[in-house]
């Protein structure tokens, strides 16, 4: 039983999953053949069964339909219904067979999680919005098994956005805090622990998802709304602070009103909430990912970047720069590109003692788009204080953007380095640039 030669060729360059990358024949352990997969020919670890009553692995037979095939792989037979019901007894079977060759080296493979169905996900969500009659608990109940099934995949969180979920979980979050006052914000779900968890619950969930225009809109433009998110960067729990923070960056980046967007960032202790999650979130990679996410989206207003100044972003940009993964550190040196436009920023990171080395040490290391924002930072710095020329050359600048000049990289990164460059090797200029929006050469992409 196999699939047609003229089919195979779809499946030569598929990347297997890391379980199936030695093949368990080179360990001398033959996989009895109705435990192979027809299309992969691996051991299966989730074997499902489709219409035509053919077994397949689950990830090689969603491969095959996700392309357009509409037939099954091994009777040719039409797949006119694509639902794909897991075999469990097959599934226990292969686990025994590994458990009994356990001392060839032959792991027992995990009991898949099985993928939402869109009944399921329809039902829960209808339990989580109603109100009255539904008990507390069985909505509360509900979220979570929401957000376990978003966290569980991709492909569930296809399933549950197919439905109302966004405006479901946007109107428990915000339910207490739309028909409060102003002034009594921060009581307004105090006086209920329950009220509490759900909204933190369905915060969690929404935090999963994009939100379009419109939504982000029905944020930005209520006052109550941006007051309570600000107020939950400070909660005691790190995954609430977190998740808020999350809501705030997809708020910004969804809209377009830059009006909306300074409002939203004309807060200092939004500033202050954002950055407390950067300095304590050494040891929690999202809270890392998702705070410099939201700097650097509340930075993208030049309205607001005086603020986060005020807030103390350089020290914190300056101390974690080291600690950030690749597009962390990327978006962090483009927050401290936009931040040097304006003359309290550059003032305040040509105070640090250590911006200019490390901005020097960053350039060629990290990706093309990082070393254009350290250049372009550089250039600013440069331009607007003696001083930062004198120890970017001390710290081997010269050298550096030699190599970029030289160096594949792009025409944006090259064009600050050549500036840099002239003002390292020129008598510093009677006009200094204190702004370097001014400058041509400035532009930070958006993520």
């Amino acid at each position: 039983m196999h699939i047609y030669n003229q089919d195979r060729s779809f499946f030569q360059n598929r990347k297997l999953p890391p379980a199936m990358v030695q093949p368990l024949d080179t360990i001398n352990v033959q996989i009895p053949y109705h435990f192979r997969c027809p299309i992969s020919l691996e051991l299966m670890t989730d074997p499902v069964t489709v219409s035509t009553g053919q077994t397949y692995d689950r990830a090689s037979i969603e491969s095959w339909v996700a392309t357009g095939n509409t037939t099954c792989p091994v009777t040719r037979q039409p797949l006119n219904d694509f639902t794909l019901i897991p075999n469990h007894t097959l599934r226990r079977l292969i686990q025994e067979w590994c458990v009994q060759n356990r001392s060839f080296g032959v792991e027992r493979i995990p009991t898949p999680k099985q993928p939402a169905e869109p009944a399921a996900v329809k039902t829960l969500l209808s339990q989580a919005a109603a109100s009255g009659s539904v008990a507390f608990h069985a909505r509360l109940s509900a979220v979570k098994r929401l957000s376990q099934l978003a966290r569980d995949s991709e492909k569930n969180r296809s399933v549950i956005s197919a439905f109302n979920v966004r405006e479901i979980m946007l109107n428990i979050v915000f339910a207490n805090v739309d028909s409060a006052n102003l002034n009594s914000v921060s009581n307004s779900l105090s006086k209920d622990s329950n009220s509490s968890e759900l909204t933190h619950e369905s915060l969690a969930l929404l935090s999963m998802f994009p939100l379009n225009e419109q939504q982000c809109g029905s944020i930005a433009s209520e006052p109550n709304r941006v007051e309570f998110l600000t107020q939950l960067l400070f909660h005691p729990l790190v995954e609430v602070r977190v998740n808020s923070a999350a809501l705030i960056e997809t708020t910004l980046v969804g809209i377009r009103s830059p009006e909306l967007r300074a409002q939203i960032g004309n807060r200092a202790d939004m500033f202050e909430g954002i950055l407390d999650i950067l300095r304590d979130s050494r040891d929690y990679p999202r809270a890392m990912k998702i705070g410099i996410k939201a700097l650097f989206a509340l930075c993208l207003s030049k309205q607001t970047r005086t603020r986060a100044i005020s807030a103390g972003a350089v020290d914190v940009l300056i101390d974690r720069l080291t600690d950030f993964e690749k597009p962390d550190a990327e978006r962090a040196l483009a927050t401290i590109e936009l931040l040097c436009r304006i003359p309290n920023g550059c003032l305040a990171f040509a105070s640090h003692p250590l911006t200019v080395p490390l901005l020097v040490k960053i350039i060629l290391k990290v990706s093309e788009r990082a070393t254009e924002y350290a250049a372009g930072a550089l250039a600013a710095l440069c331009a607007a204080v003696e001083r930062c020329q004198k120890e970017a050359v001390k710290v081997g600048v010269l050298t550096q953007l030699l190599l970029l000049v030289q160096s594949d990289c792009t025409e944006r990164a090259k064009r600050k380095a050549q500036m840099l460059l002239k003002l390292l090797r020129d008598a510093w200029p009677e006009e200094t640039v204190g702004n370097s929006d001014d400058l041509a050469c400035s532009e930070v992409l958006p993520f």
